[in-house]
């Protein structure tokens, strides 16, 4: 008898199960809060008139103050893409806690190789509601896949009216659409991770190239040895937008590759607890 391996990457064409959506609201309202949080810590703490030795009077959304007296100051002078920046700083924050949050569910109560061989010792003793009480243990996606494969595979035992061989595509079957149910919930929001971690840089260099801009033409409009003054002053304030896009992009890049490392965990995990069903039930129940 062939015998094949489930995997956890694609889920059957043929699945009847339907794909588990759960709520993803922070999906579109996080990204909105970041940005407009970001929007005032640049404007009420980074541009709060007490910092600057010559402050706008007429305030408004962008004030034009002048003379900051510290680093933390000089960064308002970025320009508008500074508060861009930092809300996709604050991104980064809101999506790691959220995926943390998740994948440490997803990862069960314990470590999913141990598991993995509780269960090939249950299954080897022919103890199918042991190997059960080890997946509400358990939890986790491993858990909720490997418990929808013993209900099938407890099933099957008793089952008389079909081959050894159907009843592994049947067990099988049952584990790729609970894998199908898994996957999604594991995955969800890491494109914001990914995104930023492109864009991030991109916008900065275009915050950068905005204050050069501005830069330039005052030295064109004034000329002299004081206008080189502000050219100085005014290319290091645009290299803040550089520093605070090259920073989040880093660590956004740092946060997915550690996610997508646990993610591969667990979808390599659901792959073994696939094998170890079939491979045990073709065995024991020829």
């Amino acid at each position: 008898m062939a015998e094949t391996k489930p995997t956890a990457t694609a889920a059957s064409k043929s699945s009847s199960a339907p794909a588990k959506h759960g709520g993803n609201s922070i999906s579109w309202i996080a990204p909105l809060v970041c940005v407009l949080a970001g929007y005032s810590i640049w404007r009420f703490m980074m541009g709060d008139a007490s910092g600057f030795n010559e402050p706008d009077p007429a305030g408004g959304f962008w004030p034009h103050h002048m003379g900051p007296k510290d680093a933390f100051h000089r960064i308002y002078e970025g320009g508008i893409i500074v508060p861009l920046l930092i809300g996709m700083f604050l991104m980064v924050v809101v999506f790691s806690i959220e995926r943390y949050l998740t994948i440490r569910r997803a990862l069960g109560n314990g470590p999913i190789d141990d598991f993995v061989r509780k269960i090939q010792f249950q299954l080897a003793s022919r103890n199918v509601d042991a190997a059960l009480a080890e997946c509400d243990k358990q939890k986790g996606s491993v858990g909720n896949v490997m418990k929808a494969g013993l209900r099938r595979y407890k099933e099957m035992i008793n089952e008389s009216g079909m081959s050894t061989d159907q009843k592994v595509i049947a067990i099988q079957k049952e584990v790729e659409e609970a894998t199908a149910l898994e996957l999604p919930m594991l995955q969800k929001n890491l494109v914001f991770l990914s995104t930023i971690t492109s864009v991030g840089t991109l916008i900065a260099l275009l915050g950068t190239v905005l204050g050069m801009i501005r830069s330039f033409a005052a030295l064109g409009e004034e000329g002299g040895g004081g206008a080189a003054a502000d050219l100085a002053v005014g290319i290091s304030e645009a290299l803040y937008n550089t520093a605070l896009g090259i920073g989040t992009s880093a660590i956004a890049l740092i946060l997915y590759n550690m996610f997508t490392t646990r993610i591969d965990s667990i979808t390599h995990g659901i792959d073994e607890s696939g094998f170890t069903l079939t491979q045990s039930f073709a065995s024991l129940y020829k």
